[in-house]
């Protein structure tokens, strides 16, 4: 994350900031917003969102129609290059499709993006969550299998920095809220190596994940199968798809280590 130290120094560029602020106004709830919009949820001038929106109008990254605007498909290309570079997501493929056929339900990999998981990979059986989550959906880490099953990988010290930067909010009544809470249930996790969350994103949804490891023993993935809540989702859980899916936490793990997958981003970078 950017300290306002960084902000003040010669080499921030804000322009770019800012740009990619605009960018990111744009979401399902504000789809096709008009200028006043944009300008409103990021928080800068009409003049200056005029001309960003114009210069990626002229790149070919956001369209118009009347007053309003749209990101167009070339957006996809800054995801996809990550996604390419990750080369995770090839090498994960054919052990996830295994493991949603195996347990009839669906299964997703993500990875830590600040207070976010960010979805790398994804095998829908059926939807469980009133989300649509596809490739690049985020979801608070704080309250998911994957992102706990991910910051349980980081040293305490480490921890204790990323839990000082979150805001917990109450999704639910069951979500856990406060940094101790969360602290003693990542404790947890890292001991059982799975994690469990019921009802605490949605009170539909019942998830289980592990983590994925790279050659070098870090975390730099979770892998995770969610289904609908029932009084017997724990049970299932722990006898029937915690087996399935640490066989393919196995297989996804080997083919990273006989491949010498390593991930091109120093994973200490994305947590502080």
């Amino acid at each position: 994350m950017a300290s306002n130290s960084f902000e003040d120094s010669a080499d921030y560029v804000q322009s770019l900031a800012r740009g990619l602020q605009v960018l990111r106004a744009f979401d399902r709830g504000l789809a096709n917003p008009n200028l006043t919009q944009v300008a409103e949820r990021t928080g800068l001038s009409r003049a200056v969102t005029r001309r960003l929106l114009l210069t990626f109008q002229h790149l070919g990254y956001v369209g118009s129609q009347g007053r309003s605007f749209y990101l167009t498909p070339r957006v996809l290309e800054l995801g996809y290059s990550y996604l390419s570079s990750l080369d995770l997501t090839e090498l994960a493929q054919q052990s996830m499709a295994l493991l949603s056929e195996r347990v009839g339900e669906s299964c997703s990999m993500a990875v830590l993006d600040g207070s976010d998981i960010v979805y790398v990979l994804r095998v829908p059986v059926r939807r469980v969550m009133s989300v649509a989550l596809g490739i690049g959906a985020r979801l608070p880490a704080f309250a998911t299998s994957m992102g706990r099953a991910i910051l349980s990988g980081l040293p305490e010290a480490e921890l204790a920095g990323w839990l000082r930067g979150q805001k917990f909010r109450p999704l639910t009544a069951f979500t856990l809220r406060t940094a101790t809470a969360l602290k003693a249930e990542i404790r947890h996790v890292r001991e059982q190596g799975y994690a469990l969350v019921s009802r605490e994103l949605e009170i539909g949804l019942f998830s289980i994940a592990v983590p994925i490891r790279a050659g070098d023993g870090r975390i730099v993935a979770a892998l995770n199968v969610g289904m609908p809540y029932s009084d017997d989702a724990p049970a299932r859980a722990a006898k029937l798809i915690l087996p399935a899916l640490q066989d393919a936490q196995r297989s996804i793990e080997h083919t990273i280590q006989r491949g010498g997958w390593q991930p091109h981003m120093a994973m200490q970078g994305v947590y502080d």
